[in-house]
């Protein structure tokens, strides 16, 4: 009985000893194998600084992606912490994402931790594509004529419309949003998860711009998220 009662103290120690030492830390390295953590999003921040970095956690994982050139278009826009993400695990995005790196990131995290157990969950399914309406894109906020330039001008953003399943069904903001079943429930859980890991994060409940997708971007607000 004492012995049983040591081996689950070791058990108890180890588990807290993960929890605390990785994704609940705030110096404990960033790795996209770790669950979401309460300082995971400020950790995704700072990869704004180090792209090396940021490469090298996306092939710690065995994500597949190609590094971009950099883009220069005038002083708003361009940037040179690009990637593409490739197949994933046999799930595309369509377009394909072309983003900084830190989104790409935040991407592979929900993917993991939030996308692929959700549609599970709700439709007993895989997610075989993504439908995007695309990254970078030299731009003002809601194409404004005047004011602050959006995310998407450093392809620091992507929207996302709908997720097609390997059922053949297709779930979209637009449709589902507010249908009141499963697919609403399950694209509410991908605007929640993805608050966690995204600076921002916009949907339907933000406003009539945002109807037909899920704008998720990393603007820097020092691992605080807006999330709507």
């Amino acid at each position: 009985m004492r012995l049983i009662f040591i081996v689950l103290l070791l058990a108890i120690g180890l588990r807290g000893y993960e929890w605390i030492s990785s994704a609940n830390t705030p110096w404990a390295p960033l790795s996209l194998a770790d669950p979401i953590g309460s300082f995971t999003l400020r950790k995704i921040d700072t990869l704004s600084d180090d792209y090396a970095l940021c490469q090298s956690l996306l092939e710690n994982v065995g994500r597949n992606f190609s590094p971009l050139p950099p883009v220069e278009q005038n002083a708003n826009c361009g940037y040179d912490n690009g990637v593409a993400l490739e197949n994933g695990e046999g799930m595309v995005y369509s377009p394909a994402a072309r983003i900084s790196c830190p989104v790409a990131a935040a991407l592979v995290l929900w993917e993991r931790q939030i996308l692929r157990p959700a549609a599970f969950k709700y439709f007993g399914a895989k997610v075989e594509e993504v439908v995007t309406y695309g990254s970078y894109s030299c731009r003002r906020i809601n194409n404004a004529n005047e004011g602050n330039y959006s995310e998407h001008a450093t392809a620091n953003a992507i929207d996302i419309a709908a997720f097609r399943l390997s059922d053949g069904r297709t779930i979209s903001v637009a449709g589902h949003w507010n249908s009141a079943d499963e697919k609403s429930a399950f694209l509410k859980e991908m605007r929640s998860g993805a608050c966690e890991v995204f600076g921002t994060t916009l949907s339907p409940d933000y406003n009539a711009a945002h109807a037909d997708h899920l704008h998720l971007d990393q603007a820097r607000r020092g691992g605080w998220s807006f999330c709507r």
